[in-house]
């Protein structure tokens, strides 16, 4: 079987798990602390804050913004359900403006037209690692003094041309970016998520509110020569990262270069073997824009293909999954409320007619070949069918 991914984890971060449990401090200490330093290197980010998942740290982006009841935030539907959660937990409306169908992200012609009275930020996604236009999106966001919120859950180690220069997504070009070090991407700690920013208020609340508002940290009042009562000084949330998790993240760090650039190689080759089929669109990247390839989406022809070929790739012992959902279709949002701001058409064919292929740094080139191979014997059957 060809799994869609699987994480590259090895002897190294098991045993920097080993040393962080044997520690006897595994929660939010000293291995966060050095994780969220070195993250915030990695990227050239000012402020790194390490959290539990890419949800919370949507979720607390967006109150740093200052997002509340009544207020609206532009988005994409055609994201992970959790961009449109995170605004719901606010109170907010989600607004969603459709994509462009080269890169799969927002499109940042219909943003502007999206702006009303009511709204309070922009959450950009880099969707399946290809940076979003930010370069428009920070002019547009400036000019209409809102807050621009990336939403990088994918994108670690992706990069955008910035005045001339490479800069890693995640060093602040809007206000502030999540990341998310789920299984299925680049790097993982197991689960885990952390934002950056360049606004030390903002990352003084974020520290705040993770840890059920509590005024003084651990770290702290462990090391304190006297007795120290904390107080909570607002409404907080559970949303600490462990040190476990933590340590496992220092390694993963280490391996961040060599898995982007092997996962381009990667995306290279598929786009090569898969010119010779006709019935399928491989992903291009803008040229302003380095992708991680967090994921590779190829858009069939056909829409009725999508399921069908799934299955038969499955019956190959190779998994696929479908193109990213769109929140609006889901059934959650029948009763969650939300607007568009015009159609979302584009969007609603990406799920429809994107298939993503397998795609890990552990694949070998005949793991690949095997894939192509695979789906070009189903696109077949299915055309002489």
């Amino acid at each position: 079987m060809i799994p869609i991914s699987k994480p590259l984890l090895g002897e190294a971060e098991a045993e920097a798990a080993r040393r962080a449990i044997l520690s006897g401090w595994i929660t939010q200490g000293p291995e966060v602390a050095a994780f969220e330093r070195e993250f915030a290197a990695a990227v050239n980010a000012p402020f790194a804050c390490a959290v539990s998942n890419c949800t919370t740290a949507l979720h607390l982006a967006l109150l740093a913004a200052g997002v509340g009841a009544g207020d609206e935030v532009i988005t994409v539907s055609h994201s992970f359900i959790a961009t449109a959660n995170s605004i719901r937990y606010t109170g907010a409306l989600p607004v969603f403006v459709d994509i462009t169908p080269e890169t799969f992200n927002i499109d940042p012609a219909r943003v502007e037209a999206a702006i009303t009275g009511r709204t309070k930020a922009i959450l950009c996604v880099h969707q399946m690692g290809m940076p979003c236009d930010l370069k428009v999106l920070v002019e547009i966001a400036a000019a209409h003094r809102l807050p621009l919120i990336e939403d990088a859950a994918c994108a670690i180690g992706s990069e955008i041309l910035w005045n001339g220069n490479w800069e890693r997504i995640g060093k602040p070009h809007g206000d502030i970016a999540c990341f998310s070090f789920h299984p299925r991407k680049v790097i993982s700690t197991g689960d885990g998520g952390m934002l950056t920013t360049r606004r030390a208020e903002w990352d003084r609340k974020l520290r705040l509110w993770r840890q059920h508002g509590m005024s003084v940290a651990d770290t702290v009042r462990h090391s304190a020569r006297q007795v120290v009562f904390e107080e909570y000084l607002e409404l907080g949330y559970n949303y600490r990262l462990t040190d476990i998790q933590a340590a496992v993240g220092r390694e993963q760090l280490k391996r961040l270069d060599g898995i982007v650039a092997r996962r381009r190689e990667q995306a290279e080759w598929y786009r090569a073997a898969l010119a010779a089929i006709s019935d399928v669109q491989t992903p291009a990247e803008p040229v302003w824009a380095r992708s991680n390839w967090q994921s590779y989406a190829v858009r069939l022809a056909n829409p009725r293909e999508q399921a069908e070929v799934m299955q038969l790739l499955l019956e190959r012992g190779i998994a696929t999954r479908r193109g990213i959902m769109c929140s609006h279709r889901e059934p959650a949002y029948s009763r969650e409320p939300w607007r568009a701001a015009g159609a979302l058409t584009h969007s609603e064919q990406a799920q429809e007619r994107t298939l993503i292929l397998p795609l890990y740094p552990q694949m070998t080139v005949g793991d690949q070949q095997a894939v192509v191979s695979a789906l070009a014997a189903v696109l077949e059957r299915e055309c002489v069918a």
